[in-house]
């Protein structure tokens, strides 16, 4: 009856089927070091932290850590649900290898940061998820381990909360501490890390500076197909140059899943015609959720003259940095001596991936702006005088 179970080489369907959560990683980090750890969902980020903290024992090899750890990696992580905020700040503590006085002495910062004083003494599987959240990561940056691991922390909490978050780890970072940042948000890795490493399938898939890698993980989520238009029946135009598919670029040449805030980029049109054209104009329009246009791309108002088009080439619009964020919806035509040739109104989507647009590591929130500019803030004595009351 046993055989039923087991495969045709003896071992069972259970076996056949394992997945390796990690598989042949081998990565050092120096003492010091900010590390970005970054992948899709399913690459093995949260595992290797759970490895890495002495949660998850590993199946083959070992890893080696020397130092003390402290470790956010969900919410609440190593607190008990029966014992108020106090206690678990002191048992966190003495887990952490540390007296009761160095706890206490870095106690009222740790409640401060947290904005739990009035429950400071209520069990915490009564407080709600932020609170929870606030206490536990108070407490794994405020007990100064040399270690800090922390996993997708910004992906809960409101947005001031995030902030003091990327805030108190830039400053353990600038102490010396050595991070380890599993994160999806690219411009918090830009901001805090100096070096990271890209899973993909249990392994390590590039490693570098953080430009490099942040660059290939955006790489590795673009299906290599440009957006394919042939298909598309609505549309004008006399017809004899057609838009066969857009993708987009980095500013390498490199195809990207879309643009990023603050980066260079390219937009690139495949064409498709029976024989080369003259004077070719050529036009994006980018528009909002709500069908207004943001930005209307178009090569006669820069004064670009696109004297030839070969048969079958390809029009590219380079745009020196991105001042856009969010999803945007496209239109495209190509005019040939002032006749319209092909003209899509709904030629798909374009995402602007969330990036470093000011330079200070803190996201854009497309909720807020869905157009960008360089601005910069100061204060000044008033030339007009006081304002007097009417």
């Amino acid at each position: 009856m046993l055989k039923r179970f087991r495969g045709r080489n003896g071992h069972s369907n259970s076996e056949q089927r394992s997945i390796w959560a990690l598989k042949n990683v081998s990565l050092e980090v120096q003492n010091g070091e900010c590390v970005g750890i970054i992948g899709r969902n399913g690459a093995g980020k949260s595992t290797l932290l759970k490895v890495l903290s002495r949660i998850t024992l590993p199946t083959k090899g070992y890893a080696e850590i020397r130092g003390r750890v402290g470790s956010l990696l969900e919410v609440g992580t190593g607190f008990h649900p029966e014992l108020t905020g106090r206690e678990n700040i002191f048992l966190n503590g003495v887990i952490l290898g540390m007296s009761r006085n160095e706890v206490r002495s870095k106690f009222d910062q740790i409640v401060e940061f947290a904005e739990v004083e009035k429950f400071i003494d209520t069990p915490v599987k009564r407080y709600s998820s932020g609170m929870y959240l606030r206490l536990a990561f108070s407490v794994a940056a405020h007990l100064e381990p040399e270690i800090l691991l922390v996993d997708e922390v910004l992906a809960v909490g409101d947005a001031r909360f995030q902030k003091r978050c990327l805030q108190k780890m830039d400053q353990v970072a600038k102490q010396g501490r050595t991070v380890l940042f599993v994160s999806h948000n690219m411009a918090a890795v830009r901001q805090l890390c100096t070096k990271a490493f890209l899973l993909g399938g249990g392994g390590v898939e590039a490693t570098g500076s953080v430009s490099e890698v942040i660059r290939s993980y955006l790489r590795q989520s673009f299906d290599s197909a440009s957006a394919d238009l042939r298909q598309i029946a609505d549309r004008k135009g006399k017809g004899e140059v057609r838009i066969a598919a857009v993708r987009f670029e980095d500013e390498e040449g490199n195809s990207m899943p879309g643009l990023t805030s603050g980066s260079p980029g390219r937009l690139v049109l495949t064409v498709e015609s029976a024989k080369p054209h003259r004077r070719v104009q050529a036009c994006v329009g980018v528009l909002d959720a709500h069908h207004q246009r943001v930005m209307y791309l178009n090569s006669y108002f820069v004064g670009d003259d696109i004297e030839e088009l070969p048969q079958n080439g390809e029009l590219v619009c380079k745009i020196p940095r991105v001042h856009l964020a969010g999803e945007y919806n496209l239109e495209l035509w190509v005019k040939t001596e002032a006749i319209m040739q092909d003209r899509i109104s709904d030629a798909g989507t374009m995402d602007v991936i969330e990036g470093n647009f000011h330079g200070t590591g803190k996201p854009v929130h497309p909720d807020f702006q869905v157009a960008l500019m360089d601005y910069k803030w100061e204060a000044q004595q008033a030339t007009n005088g006081v304002i007097e009351e009417g």
